[in-house]
């Protein structure tokens, strides 16, 4: 085991989306299984405090800790990858990292001197990195954006400061770059790698380790030639080369011998990596007995990555039910458009999370047609609010009900704003935000999925079911099947009767892990599954 904390300095170059976040979170996940404590960080340099206030179709998706914290996507790539929970200490960014420096000046914390970047914005970033380390074998630190971005500068500059403090052996700088193919040359070109890592240099690091991102593998000698031009030892570059599945990546790099080479320049005694668990995930995932499509209805699809946590729990609801689960993504106004004929083809329905009014009548129409049409339906947060206004107009006979969110004027409010958020005029960080309790009712299908009648889950909304139109939802037929501790607010619905038919206020994508699915995504899936399954005995007996 590590005496102190060893640093992993993830930085990336020549272009973005090279999938940094993923080869951060393999780099968690290998050492993890060498028996060490690890923990991922990312630091992000834009402005905002915290991406939650950021249109989903820019950004991504905004991850949820159980501390409340509003995160970057690549947080949710970091808790499927290792096992430690991240919180709001995982995730710093230039907005945050201003708004202390100021807010102590303001305070006189700094005795008058003049506050500038070097040395009070990089002590403070460094004193974040350090506080997120406590405990910690291995701290894995992913700096956002691309070498050379003049937000970053200041981040790059105090791991610079820091490699020097912590000492030789106690850190590894990792870079990622692009190998592009020139298909007219026929040829892979490593000089954007090559200057990448000089303008590295220029700040003040020298990487230890290459990751170079590239279509297929690379030949020896454009890997030592890289490595010569690089300062970089041949045996240090490493390969990431596009995969089927991004879980098959912790074990590609394993067999390059990454693990191995990062224990060995942070002078780690560990045992060999255990990766089993992870060779039956990926089988699991690469060689399914069977398939089923669902049919996604969001209002963001235009980007995946806004959904990305959805998209990989469905993905683990598919691991537990050993089945491929095909995720067709439908945009909520289109379907207003066109209507829901559309969706007689698939196995199962979600109606994803969302804020205002735009699209939502497509989202409403979803949930009829999965309700009277007994197609296997899962609403989450905003899908479980619409379910509740479909119900309310077709089943309960209120018209026109609504939430006030999208109709502030509707005669029947039976999604309404939370109590404690009237008067809220911040919209940063200010929703109900972060795990809390939910208690379940025994004998529902929520109740048998988890296992137990109390629960927790992370939420992230202002919305909620109306407590006043309660009784005539049950009266209806409705089951209120999981409410807060305290009988307040409504936290999951069901209908019985139906396939399937469930929704939750919280977000359960947040805590689905590829070695351990969410029991309501893999109930989800194994009733698409049976749905198919019947689907297929009738066709074959009319045959």
């Amino acid at each position: 085991m590590a005496q102190q904390t060893k640093f992993v300095f993830v930085t990336g170059g020549v272009v973005s989306s090279l999938g940094k976040g993923m080869v951060s979170a393999s780099i968690g996940a290998l050492m993890e299984n060498r028996g060490l404590k690890v923990a991922n960080m990312k630091l992000d340099p834009y402005l905002n405090v915290d991406p939650g206030t950021m249109n989903p179709t820019q950004h991504g998706e905004v991850f949820v800790t159980d501390d409340g914290a509003e995160a970057d996507l690549d947080l949710g790539h970091y808790e499927r990858f290792v096992s430690t929970k991240m919180s709001r200490l995982n995730n710093i960014t230039t907005g945050q990292i201003y708004s202390s420096v100021i807010g102590k000046e303001r305070r006189g914390e700094y005795l008058g001197s003049t506050v500038q970047v070097i040395p009070h914005i990089t002590d403070e970033i460094k004193q974040r990195i350090l506080r997120c380390a406590e405990g910690l074998d291995v701290l894995v630190v992913e700096v956002g954006g691309t070498v050379g971005d003049i937000e970053s500068l200041p981040f790059l500059e105090a791991v610079r400061q820091l490699r020097v403090e912590l000492g030789s052996q106690n850190s590894v700088s990792v870079h990622l770059t692009l190998v592009p193919h020139i298909r007219a040359a026929g040829e892979f070109k490593t000089k954007p790698t090559q200057h990448s890592v000089q303008k590295l240099r220029e700040i003040g690091i020298q990487c230890d380790v290459l990751v170079v991102r590239c279509e297929q593998l690379l030949d020896d000698t454009t890997i030592k030639k890289m490595a010569m031009f690089c300062s970089v030892a041949a045996d240090a570059v490493f390969q990431s080369v596009d995969v089927d599945t991004v879980y098959r990546l912790p074990l590609m790099l394993s067999e390059q011998g990454l693990d191995q080479k990062l224990a060995s320049l942070l002078n780690i005694w560990s045992r060999a990596s255990r990766l089993s668990a992870w060779e039956e995930v990926v089988a699991r995932i690469t060689e399914p007995r069977r398939k089923v499509t669902v049919g996604f209805v969001g209002k963001y699809v235009s980007l995946v990555e806004a959904y990305k946590s959805l998209n990989e729990a469905l993905l683990h609801g598919g691991i537990a039910n050993d089945c491929r689960v095909e995720i067709k993504h439908i945009d909520s106004e289109e379907l207003e458009k066109t209507g829901v004929a559309q969706l007689a083809q698939y196995d199962g329905i979600l109606v994803a999370p969302g804020f205002g009014a735009r699209g939502t009548e497509g989202k409403i129409a979803a949930v009829r047609y999965a309700r009277e049409n007994k197609v296997p339906y899962f609403g989450i947060c905003f899908g479980m609010q619409m379910a509740v206004i479909e119900f309310a107009r077709h089943v309960c006979g209120l018209d026109k009900a609504n939430s006030t969110e999208i109709d502030p004027a509707t005669p029947h409010p039976v999604v309404d704003l939370m109590p404690d958020q009237r008067g809220v005029t911040d919209k940063g960080a200010t929703m109900r935000l972060g795990a809390y309790t939910c208690v379940l009712k025994t004998g529902t299908r929520a109740a048998e999925a988890y296992g137990s009648t109390e629960i927790s889950e992370r939420h992230r909304h202002r919305w909620e079911i109306n407590n006043n139109y309660r009784d005539v939802l049950e009266r209806h037929g409705m089951v209120l099947s999981g409410l807060s501790p305290d009988g307040r607010l409504v936290e999951m619905i069901e209908i019985p009767g139906h396939p399937y038919f469930v929704a939750c206020q919280f977000h359960p994508e947040f805590k689905s892990r590829p070695s351990a699915p969410h029991p309501l995504f893999s109930r989800f899936v194994k009733a698409a599954v049976d749905r198919q399954s019947v689907a297929t005995a009738g066709v074959a007996r009319r045959a």
